[in-house]
């Protein structure tokens, strides 16, 4: 065993280093050993910062942001005392050599120190990180660790101690309460069965580690700002898997996007060797190259891939199920300290292979920028996002602003290029609101991969979505140019307020998020708002089917002049004043196709058999987006809850047992009949299909059946892709959309949706088919050909009436993971304007 793998055992186990000038270990301070019990959020940041204050030379803390539930997000910055010393000028000058700072200083890669960023404990109930990062902390600091010392020359290393330290105290605080004065190993024992939601997820049960490019949560924002800030050279996501699983570190397993470089795969293979010597050496178990893809973009290891970082993740067994002890399948026992010993191995083995290489991980770090400024490994080099929308325009602009891609106007007269509704070079037509982003920039190559029409996979096999284009998920009409545009990048700026008045009424354009938001806040407010079935004319202007109309008939004049101000100055939409209900075409004001729209209360399902995630997406969207109030019952509670008290039941995907109790199924359907809304996500349309509401579950078609019986014939060796011709782990499918029903208002005629599995629902005969799929419908992204077969001349989302009420149903997530922009319309348009009388 050489000196640098008996280093890492003597100090966890032997307590090697002595707590010179006052530092103290994490033991001293938290007053028991690591791995003996988990460690609640605030005690690893009071440690931290003990640290911090002790090593003042040597580590700065900085608080960059607070979660939903109040606790702090913290860095740590470590490093030798000259480079903290100059901690701004490097990372300045890291910001040169990317391309992204500007200014009068040239970038300098000479000497230049490898910046090293170890991100801990994104999934709160993988908690055995957050307890490495303490050590990790610990060992870097502590005089006595000369190879630290060293290695910190040459190397600055940011500790990001808890990416969510609301899941991971949600878990630590039940475990807690699970656990008794004796460890039970027994993985049947209580304490391995974290109940709904589980500690996971954030606050809202959002997976944090889906949102690295999507930045929808409160965390990935504040914490991306910093990243794109220091932008690191390596990047480390820490996990826990299965406690049957041993050890992953990379490299990745296949698909690799062709965009990540040879070098990015080299340093890998530099890293997983130098961290396989050390597990090797203490006879742990582990394996690379399989299970974890580096594909879909918004993960804790591509994010950083994409953005010029050799990102990698590690997953140690352990998970909810693992506690504080846990008797694994072969009868090994696997313990806290087990977990944390490995994470803590492979963290310092990270920083020691890229101090060992840090010249050369800079100098391949600027090679990569040069290269993406220059535009090379891209196919496409201009990308043109155009619509009539001037909200879903600027919603591309925020996403594109927090991911630090630059983007301006251009002039594309003349221009041809791929379209991707028509998926042929056609001649570039902008409409009212247009932006271009270039792939020649800094971010170009993240751009590329959140832009590009077809992302190729060269393996099937992979870990989740396959397709996420924005000008799919946005819904607007895009174009991907060969060729180098130049790009006018002035600043552009937004719309003075205005100050609205009338004597009669307010028309209020339907299109977007804004106009739900507008409609809520005058609802809360006692206006009364309708809307227009139909299309109308008014002072030779256009005004399509959903336009909100607010007049003076049921409302004070003076209160929709004094709303109508207050709450335009807020939230930006189109507003018309009106002066008479006389339309110059198309319906008046009086006309029984002019709907009152009723301010509902709404309930969601949610609790054990629900998806958490899903559950969560529907709380966010109505708390923070919408700012909406809505009801969370535990599905559990169906037959005890006051139904008359709502008028909308959300049921997001999940599994519904009530629906199984005939009582409970009576008083559903009463509701329903009685004029309640029932709006059903995903899993929770399938159990309504088979309850005879009127929508039925296309059934697949097997023509394996009509084959000889050789088909049955199968290779043990391809077991585990078997499964893929009936596989669709997240393709993009083209929706025809009926527009004239309230539930596609403010839509085109068009709708993409993201398919993560294979289900669509027969025509109806009594009920309206809003969304459904033609022949040839698939746009992008992996779907299996059994998929592929069935996934045609079917409904999508669709409406039923039910006695005096009505039902809803998607068979796809509209929100999936806040992204999917062009969604979350359709799901208002389902609460509050379906049904209206």
């Amino acid at each position: 065993m050489n000196k640098r793998i008996v280093f890492i055992v003597c100090f966890l186990v032997l307590n090697y280093f002595s707590n010179a000038q006052n530092l103290q270990s994490p033991e001293d301070f938290l007053g028991y050993k690591i791995g003996a019990k988990f460690t609640t959020h605030h005690k690893i940041i009071e440690y931290v910062k003990t640290v911090a204050a002790t090593k003042k030379d040597m580590v700065i803390a900085e608080k960059y942001g607070t979660t939903n539930e109040g606790r702090e997000l913290m860095l740590l910055y470590i490093s030798s005392p000259e480079n903290i010393n100059n901690l701004e000028n490097i990372r300045k000058n890291n910001l040169r050599i990317t391309g992204i700072l500007k200014d009068a200083e040239k970038p300098v890669t000479a000497n230049a120190p490898a910046i090293v960023w170890l991100s801990y404990n994104v999934h709160g109930n993988e908690p055995s990180s957050s307890e490495a990062a303490m050590l990790t902390l610990y060992a870097l600091v502590n005089p006595a660790n000369q190879q630290a010392k060293e290695w910190l020359k040459n190397t600055v290393v940011i500790i990001d101690p808890c990416l969510n330290p609301d899941g991971r105290d949600r878990y630590v605080n039940w475990y807690n309460q699970m656990v008794g004065t004796n460890v039970n190993a027994d993985p049947q024992s209580r304490e391995h069965s974290e109940p709904w939601p589980n500690g996971r997820s954030n606050h809202y049960n959002f997976d944090l580690n889906r949102d690295w490019a999507w930045q929808t949560q409160i965390e990935s924002q504040e914490r991306i700002k910093k990243y794109n800030q220091w932008m690191p050279h390596v990047h480390v996501d820490f996990h826990e898997q299965y406690y049957d699983n041993p050890y992953y570190f990379a490299p990745a397993a296949e698909p690799l996007h062709e965009a990540i470089t040879s070098w990015q795969k080299e340093f890998q293979e530099v890293v997983g060797k130098n961290n396989a010597k050390y597990f090797d050496a203490n006879g742990w178990l582990y394996f690379t190259k399989e299970s974890f893809d580096l594909f879909y973009p918004s993960y804790g290891d591509t994010y950083p891939i994409y953005n010029g970082s050799i990102g990698m993740t590690y997953e140690q067994g352990g998970h909810s199920r693992g506690g504080l002890a846990v008797v694994k399948s072969d009868g090994d026992t696997l313990t806290l300290m087990d977990r944390v010993v490995h994470h803590f191995t492979s963290g310092i083995s990270t920083i020691e292979a890229t101090s060992l290489h840090a010249k050369k991980v800079v100098t391949e770090f600027e090679k990569y920028f040069n290269d993406a400024i220059a535009g090379k490994n891209v196919l496409y080099k201009t990308y043109i996002l155009t619509s009539n929308n001037q909200y879903k325009i600027q919603a591309i602009k925020e996403l594109l602003t927090k991911n630090n891609i630059l983007f301006g106007t251009l002039n594309v007269a003349g221009l041809k290029a791929y379209n991707y509704q028509s998926n042929k070079d056609v001649e570039v037509k902008p409409l009212k609101y247009t932006i271009a982003i270039s792939t020649c920039q800094p971010k170009g190559v993240l751009a590329n991969i959140l832009l590009e029409p077809k992302s190729k996979l060269s393996d099937s096999a992979t870990y989740d979505i396959t397709a996420w284009s924005l000008g799919y998920a946005f819904g607007v009409e895009t174009y991907a140019l060969k060729e180098k545009k130049e790009i006018n990048y002035a600043v552009i700026l937004n719309a003075k307020l205005k100050n609205y008045h009338t004597n009669y009424g307010f028309l209020i354009k339907y299109n977007s998020i804004n106009s739900v938001k507008f409609l809520t806040k005058l609802l809360a407010q006692g206006i009364k708002v309708r809307y227009a079935e139909k299309p109308f004319v008014y002072n030779g202007k256009n005004y399509e089917r959903g336009t909100l109309i607010v007049v003076k008939a049921g409302n004070d004049l003076s209160k929709i002049n004094e709303v109508v101000n207050n709450v335009g100055k807020e939230i930006d939409v189109d507003i018309d004043s009106v002066t008479t209900g006389f339309m110059d075409k198309g319906l008046d004001f009086g006309s029984p196709y002019v709907k009152l729209i009723k301010r509902p209360n709404v309930l969601m399902l949610t609790g054990e058999g629900v998806s958490s995630l899903a559950a969560g997406e529907v709380w966010f969207f109505f708390d923070k987006q919408l700012e909406y109030p809505i009801t969370l019952i535990s599905a559990e509670n169906f037959n005890r809850i006051n139904l008359n008290r709502y008028q909308v039941i959300i049921m997001p995907d999940g599994y519904y047992k009530f629906l199984n109790d005939k009582t409970a199924l009576e008083k559903f359907k009463n509701f329903v009949a009685s004029g309640g809304k029932i709006i059903a996500l995903e899993g929770a349309v399938n159990q309504l299909a088979n309850l005879e509401l009127g929508f039925k579950l296309k059934n697949a078609t097997d023509k394996e059946a009509d084959k000889s019986d050789y088909s049955l014939l199968k290779k043990y060796a391809e077991r585990e892709v078997d499964y893929l011709p009936s596989s669709i782990p997240g393709a993009i499918y083209k929706i025809d959309v009926d527009n004239t029903h309230p539930l596609a208002f403010g839509y085109d005629s068009i709708y993409y949706t993201l398919k993560l599995d294979a289900n669509i629902y027969e025509f109806m005969k009594e009920g309206w088919n809003v969304g459904f799929l033609k022949k040839e419908n698939y746009v992008t992204g992996f779907a299996g050909y059994k998929v592929k077969e069935n996934l045609k001349d079917g409904t999508a989302f669709g409406a039923i009436e039910n006695g005096r009420g009505n039902i809803i149903f998607f068979a796809d997530n509209p929100l999936f993971r806040m992204f999917w922009e062009n969604g979350k319309l359709m799901l208002c348009n389902a609460v509050f304007l379906v049904g209206n009388e």
